[in-house]
C-alpha cells in the first residue's frame, strides 16, 4: 500500500489558476466544430435569403438552379416535405411566448432576410452559385421597422416570460419625484447589436440509415436541439443523436435552434443522405439580436443625495410572431435604496425577426439608463458619483424585500476605487488633460442574477485510477471542461490528467442550455454530487478491507489525495483506490446524481453577482476620437473556481461593454427594413487596438446558500455596467452627455456641452 508521499500533488485544483484542459485541442485544430465534421456522400446546402421585409412570395423559379450540374435539389415552401412541423405549437426550451418561426412554411414574408429556399448540391461552391440563380418575385406590403414609430402601439405582453415581469411599484414615485429638489428626467437608448460569434451557425446532419441521424450543431444545449428535432419532425429520441463538443462563441445566439438546423435536418431526411448547412456572415444578421429599447428614466434626490424617487419606463421591440421580453427595468427597482419606485415594460411589434438573449439580456440595457442617470444626478448634486451610490446602498433586494445570499458590493467599490486611484479624480468635467487629449474618469455598478438550474451528471471511476464525468451541458468557450475537471479531480484526490470531462452530447445526463451564467453552478454542483457518491462507495470498500487502516474512520476525517484515502491526522494510514476497488471486487464505480436549486433559498433570499467598474477614457479634443485606456472591474461572485479562466470571462465581458459603448451598431435602413452593415468590415466590434489595460479584481465573498460549491457565475457580469462607466467617463472628459449608444465621433461632435 505504500506510495511516495509527494506533498506537491496535494494542492487543491479548485481555486487555483489551471490551464484549460481543452486548450491544446483548440490551438492545434484538433477541436472540431459543427461545420467541420464530414461523412461519406455529404451534400451541402446554401440558403437563399428573402429580399423584402413584409409581404408574400408570388412566384419562385428554381429551374436555372436545378440545371446546374451537381445540384441535388432546391427546397422551397412549395415542395418541402409535408411531414415537417408535425407539432405546430412546439416551442424550444428558451422560446418566448408566441409561435416560433417556421422556415419555408408558406409564402408569407415576415422579415427581411428570411430563408426562402435551400439549394442542396454536391459541393458548397456549387450550392452557393446555384442559389444565386433562384429567382423570386414578391408582393410587397408596407412594413415598419422603426421602434420609435410604433411606440404608440406598445402593449403589455399577455403572457409574461418567466422572470421578466416588472416588479410591483412601491411608494408614490410621481409624488416623490415632484417634491424632490434635484432631478434627472432623460431618455436613453442602445443601438441594436448582433451576437456575431466567430464560428458561423452551422448544422451537419449525418444520415445513419433507417431514419436515424447524428447531428453536429452549433448550439448551447444539445438536448434542446434534440427536442426540437423530435417534435418538429416526429422522430424518436433514439433516432436523433446530437453532438456539440466545441462551440466557437455564441453569446446567446445558440440558445435557440436557428433556421439552418431545420433546413439541414429536413434535407437529410428527404434525401436520405448527409447534409451540411452553414450560414454566411451576411446571414448571421438575419436572425437573433439584442433588441432595441426606448428608455425613459426619471430619478430624484434630496440635496444630501438621498434618493426620493425612481421611475423607469421601457418599450422594447419584438417580432410580429413572438413576444420577446427582457428584464430591463428590474435593476432600477432593486439596485438602490429608494422608497418610491415605479417601472413599466411594454412591447411594440416591428417587422423583424424575434430579438434574442444576448450576453446578460436586459441588464446592460437597463443598467446603462440607471447608472447614467445616477451619474447625471451626482453632477447636479455636486456629489462624488461613488459617494452617491454608497449613500443609497441597498442592504436588501429593494425589489422584493429579500435579504441577499451574499453581497460584497461595498468591498468591490472600495477595492476598485483604490486600484483605479479614484480619490485623485478632479470632479470638474474637462479638467483633466494631457496634450490634445481630454481625460475622463467614470464609474458604474453592475448586477446580475446568480442562478442554478436542475442538472444531472454521471461520474465513473475505473480501477486504473481514471475518472470520467459527464453532463449534457455545453462549453461555449467559457472553460466548462476545465472547471468540471477541477471539481472532479479534487473530489477523488486525483491529478487533473487522470480526469476526463464530457459535455455537449445528447446521450449524456440531462442538462439545460448553457446560459444565464448558471453552467458552473449547475453542472459543477451535479458533478460534485456524483463524485461524492463515488467517494462514499469507494470509502465503504476501503473500510471493509481486512485489516484496513481506515476501518474505524469516518469519511469526514479522511483526505482523498494522490489516488488514495488517508487519515488527515496520520497520512501514513491510507488505502489506495486500486486496493479499495479490488477489495470490493469491482473494476468501476459509477454514480449519477442531480443537483437542484433549493426552493427554500429561492423563497427566502435574493441571489446576485455584483461589480464596480471604473473606466478611464482619452478623447481627442479636435477629432472626437475616444480611447478606453484603463478599466478596473471589481467583481463579487462568490467562490472563484479558476482565477485564470474566470479573469478571461470578465475580460471578454468588458470588451463586449467597450463595443456597446463605442462601436457596435446594427444599422437598419427603415425604407428597406433591412440591416445594412451585415459584415465585420462595417459592423464594428472592438479589436486589439481598442483594448488597453483591463484590471480584474475578485472580491472575497463567502456564498453558502445558492449551491454546495459556493459559486455565482461570471459569464455575464463583466458587461453589465461597463458601457455606462465608459459613457460617464466620456462626459467627465468632454462635458458632453451622450445618451444614445454607441458614442461615435459624429454623435460626440454634434453634441453641445451638457449639465
Amino acid at each position: 500500500m505504500f506510495q511516495p508521499h509527494d506533498t506537491a500533488l496535494h494542492q487543491p485544483h479548485v481555486g487555483a489558476p489551471r490551464n484549460r484542459v481543452d486548450g491544446r485541442a483548440k490551438v492545434t485544430g484538433a477541436a472540431r466544430y459543427a461545420a467541420e465534421y464530414t461523412a461519406p456522400d455529404l451534400a451541402y446546402g446554401h440558403v437563399v435569403s428573402g429580399a423584402i421585409a413584409k409581404g408574400r412570395i408570388r412566384s419562385i423559379d428554381i429551374s436555372a438552379a436545378m440545371a446546374v450540374p451537381g445540384v441535388v435539389q432546391v427546397f422551397t415552401h412549395e415542395n418541402r416535405p409535408r411531414t415537417a412541423w408535425r407539432s405546430k405549437a412546439y416551442q424550444d426550451e428558451v422560446a418566448p411566448p408566441g409561435t416560433p418561426f417556421r422556415p419555408l412554411y408558406d409564402e408569407k414574408i415576415l422579415y427581411s432576410g428570411q430563408p426562402v429556399a435551400l439549394v442542396v448540391a454536391e459541393d458548397s461552391e456549387i450550392a452557393r452559385y446555384a442559389a444565386s440563380l433562384v429567382r423570386v418575385t414578391y408582393e410587397e406590403e408596407k412594413h415598419e421597422t422603426d421602434l420609435a414609430k410604433v411606440r404608440a402601439q406598445a402593449y403589455k405582453p399577455p403572457k409574461t416570460r418567466s422572470g421578466m415581469a416588472p416588479p410591483a411599484p412601491r411608494g408614490d414615485a410621481e409624488a416623490g419625484f415632484g417634491a424632490a429638489p434635484v432631478k434627472v428626467d432623460e431618455s436613453y437608448r442602445i443601438a441594436i447589436e448582433h451576437h456575431n460569434p466567430m464560428e458561423l451557425h452551422a448544422s451537419t446532419v449525418v444520415w445513419e440509415g433507417g431514419g436515424r441521424i447524428t447531428v453536429y450543431d452549433k448550439i448551447q444545449g444539445v438536448q434542446n436541439t434534440q427536442s426540437y428535432i423530435t417534435h418538429v419532425f416526429g422522430l424518436s429520441k433514439d433516432d436523433v443523436h446530437v453532438k456539440s463538443p466545441f462551440v466557437g462563441g455564441a453569446f446567446g445566439s445558440g440558445l435557440r435552434p436557428q433556421y439552418q438546423l431545420f433546413l439541414a435536418v429536413m434535407a437529410a431526411l428527404e434525401l436520405k443522405r448527409s447534409v451540411r448547412v452553414m450560414l454566411t456572415r451576411d446571414q448571421m444578421f438575419t436572425f437573433t439580436y439584442r433588441p432595441d429599447a426606448l428608455q425613459d428614466m426619471a430619478i430624484a434626490a434630496n440635496p444630501d443625495g438621498e434618493l426620493q424617487a425612481i421611475r423607469h419606463d421601457v418599450i422594447g421591440n419584438t417580432s410580429t410572431f413572438e413576444d420577446y421580453q427582457e428584464s430591463i427595468v428590474s435593476w432600477s427597482a432593486m439596485m438602490y435604496h429608494c422608497d418610491n419606485v415605479a417601472t413599466t415594460y411594454k412591447l411594440a411589434q416591428t417587422d423583424t425577426y424575434t430579438p434574442g438573449d444576448m450576453r446578460a439580456p436586459g441588464a446592460p440595457t437597463g443598467m446603462f439608463a440607471l447608472e447614467s442617470a445616477m451619474d447625471e444626478l451626482s453632477y447636479r448634486l455636486g456629489m462624488d458619483p461613488l459617494q452617491l451610490r454608497l449613500k443609497n446602498y441597498a442592504e436588501i433586494n429593494e425589489g422584493d424585500g429579500k435579504p441577499f445570499t451574499s453581497k460584497e458590493l461595498r468591498a468591490a467599490y472600495q477595492l476598485g476605487a483604490e486600484r483605479f486611484g479614484w480619490a485623485r479624480r478632479n470632479p470638474k468635467p474637462r479638467s483633466m488633460k494631457e496634450g490634445r487629449e481630454l481625460i475622463g474618469w467614470g464609474m458604474a455598478s453592475g448586477m446580475w442574477e446568480a442562478q442554478m438550474q436542475k442538472t444531472t451528471a454521471r461520474a465513473t471511476l475505473t480501477i486504473d485510477g481514471k475518472l470520467e464525468v459527464g453532463t449534457a451541458t455545453a462549453d461555449i468557450g467559457t472553460g466548462t471542461y476545465t472547471i468540471l475537471t477541477q471539481i472532479a479531480a479534487d473530489a477523488l484526490g486525483l491529478p487533473m490528467e487522470k480526469v476526463t470531462a464530457l459535455v455537449g452530447d445528447s446521450k449524456l445526463p440531462f442538462s439545460p442550455v448553457e446560459g444565464g451564467s448558471w453552467a458552473a453552478a449547475s453542472a459543477g454542483t451535479a458533478v460534485h454530487l456524483a463524485c461524492n457518491t463515488v467517494r462514499e462507495q469507494l470509502f465503504k470498500y476501503a473500510r471493509g478491507m481486512d485489516g484496513s487502516p481506515l476501518a474505524n474512520a469516518e469519511i469526514g476525517r479522511v483526505a482523498f489525495r494522490n489516488g488514495r484515502m488517508e487519515l488527515i491526522s496520520d497520512p501514513s494510514r491510507f488505502v489506495t483506490i486500486q486496493d479499495a476497488m479490488r477489495a470490493g471486487a469491482v473494476d468501476r464505480i459509477e454514480a449519477e446524481e442531480t443537483g437542484s436549486p433549493s426552493r427554500i433559498t429561492q423563497l427566502r433570499y435574493a441571489a446576485y453577482t455584483h461589480s464596480a467598474i471604473f473606466a478611464e477614457v482619452r478623447v481627442d479634443e479636435e477629432l472626437g476620437r475616444i480611447r478606453v485606456t484603463r478599466i478596473v472591474d471589481a467583481v463579487a461572485a462568490g467562490r472563484i473556481l479558476n482565477p485564470k479562466t474566470a479573469r478571461s470571462q470578465i475580460l471578454g465581458g468588458v470588451v463586449f461593454g467597450i463595443g456597446m459603448a463605442l462601436t457596435e451598431e446594427s444599422m437598419m435602413d427603415h425604407h428597406l427594413g433591412r440591416f445594412m452593415n451585415h459584415n465585420y468590415a462595417e459592423y464594428h466590434i472592438p479589436v486589439n487596438a481598442d483594448v488597453h489595460d483591463i484590471d480584474v479584481i475578485f472580491v472575497e465573498e463567502h456564498e453558502d446558500k445558492i449551491n454546495p460549491i459556493g459559486v455565482k457565475g461570471l459569464g455575464e457580469i463583466g458587461i453589465v455596467g461597463t458601457a455606462a462607466a465608459i459613457a460617464n467617463a466620456v462626459f467627465h472628459a468632454t462635458g458632453k452627455r451622450v445618451r444614445h449608444l454607441p458614442i461615435t465621433v459624429d454623435r460626440l461632435l454634434e453634441m453641445e456641452d451638457a449639465d
